[in-house]
């Protein structure tokens, strides 16, 4: 059995945060998606670049509210020069005009979700978890191998919050970047899938996303949903796999 464990030390930064996951299994690998079905992810994904200018207010994108709340939430806690939210690297592409483009059709599915309410959404092949998926400050030097970089350990900082297994770092500075080991490929067929929100006025967005996210996967991937939740400080855990 795999949890999701929100540790103290993450509340203690963000108590009023709400974090939507879903466990999926039974994905359609990419080479078994039918070309219709495709097709439409790919509409899905075309439309959300666009569906996410009414979150860019600004030619400036850290006046953007929605890129905004992330900033001061990364002032928080220690990260790697230069990090940002994902959500702002995202919004960034559509600001300057270069629209997010097709990864693999459940990473377009997630990016859709994501530019569309503007909140940050992730997600990692959930067999590729070493035990317990724990998110909270850690004390540093958890192995990490990033996304794009097949050859150089990265570890995390001390006094980083982060996604960690019994393994080593899976997601870095929070929502920032994804490692190697964990990530969703073609060939996925089990999946975590989450959605952060740091604003409780923003709570039932994260519930609409997760919910929208969840029929997407269902209806393109032909996924079964397992575990649909939302963690909260008052229910900071959730079993994501038998």
């Amino acid at each position: 059995m795999k949890k999701l464990v929100a540790e103290n030390s993450f509340w203690e930064l963000f108590p009023d945060a709400a974090i939507g996951i879903l466990a999926v299994r039974d994905m359609r690998p990419a080479a078994d998606v039918p070309p219709e079905d495709a097709a439409a992810v790919a509409r899905l994904l075309r439309d959300a670049n666009e569906q996410a200018n009414r979150h860019l207010t600004s030619n400036t994108i850290s006046e953007n509210e929605a890129v905004r709340v992330w900033r001061e939430a990364y002032r928080m806690f220690k990260t790697k020069k230069g990090a940002r939210c994902s959500i702002e690297n995202l919004l960034k592409r559509v600001l300057k005009g270069n629209p997010v483009g097709h990864i693999t059709p459940s990473v377009d599915i997630y990016n859709a979700v994501s530019l569309k309410y503007a909140l940050p959404v992730g997600g990692e092949d959930i067999d590729a978890f070493a035990g317990d998926l724990r998110l909270g400050i850690t004390e540093g030097d958890d192995a990490f191998l990033p996304l794009g970089e097949n050859e150089h350990d990265d570890p995390t900082l001390p006094g980083e919050l982060c996604y960690r297994d019994d393994a080593g770092a899976v997601c870095r500075c929070w929502n920032w970047r994804d490692g190697v080991r964990t990530a969703l490929t073609d060939t996925s067929r089990n999946a975590f899938l989450i959605i952060e929100c740091v604003e409780p006025e923003r709570v039932e967005d994260c519930q609409a996303a997760i919910d929208e996210l969840a029929s997407l996967v269902e209806r393109y991937l032909g996924a079964t949903i397992t575990v649909k939740e939302l963690i909260t400080s008052d229910a900071r855990s959730a079993v994501i796999s038998a």
